[in-house]
């Protein structure tokens, strides 16, 4: 059966020109599952049923590949998740289809090459740390002082600045604001 899956990332986008590319590849529009959230959270709704729904056999249809994940890792995840339940994948975009030797090398090498990037940044990463140890630096969060704290609470519950101003005022981020004057973080 051909399943087809459709996002935007926000409710102010519509979904047309991806249910029109599906329904003209052949997707009946009853079997496209649609959504309206953004692609970087995993826990999608829609993208959740259809993953529930898939039989062995099926062909799920995009119109691109950022459509069903942000990340490499992310669509790497869900592309080993149909071939565990024998599910083919096509992306109209990136004319991947991996009903064909072809559409699986491509995929395949987009997964070595994500798995290589992964790799490289890990590779640097170490390497930066090392060299900033090897000058005397040990890296992580800055550690915020109390009384830097205590002033940003003072100055926001005034009510005389606003929350950017504040966090000019004291040196801190409008996030690191909010999260003291949330209590999400400990003192």
């Amino acid at each position: 059966m051909l399943l087809g899956y459709a996002r935007v990332s926000t409710e102010t986008q519509n979904l047309y020109r991806q249910i029109d590319a599906l329904k003209k590849y052949g997707v009946e529009e009853r079997n496209i599952y649609m959504e309206k959230i953004t692609g970087t959270k995993r826990d999608r709704p829609e993208l959740n049923i259809l993953l529930q729904y898939v039989q062995p056999g099926d062909i799920v249809v995009i119109s691109e590949l950022t459509r069903l994940g942000r990340s490499t890792k992310d669509l790497i995840s869900i592309s080993d998740e149909f071939n565990k339940r024998q599910v083919e994948l096509i992306s109209l975009k990136e004319k991947i289809d991996t009903t064909t030797a072809t559409g699986k090398a491509m995929f395949g090498m987009l997964a070595v090459m994500a798995q290589f990037e992964r790799d490289l940044i890990s590779e640097r990463t170490r390497e930066g740390l090392k060299s900033a140890r090897a000058r005397g630096r040990n890296g992580g969060r800055r550690k915020i002082s109390k009384d830097k704290i205590d002033t940003a609470i003072t100055l926001w519950e005034s009510n005389k600045y606003t929350a950017s101003e504040v966090a000019e005022k004291v040196g801190i981020s409008r996030r690191t604001l909010f999260n003291y004057v949330n209590k999400n973080v400990m003192i």
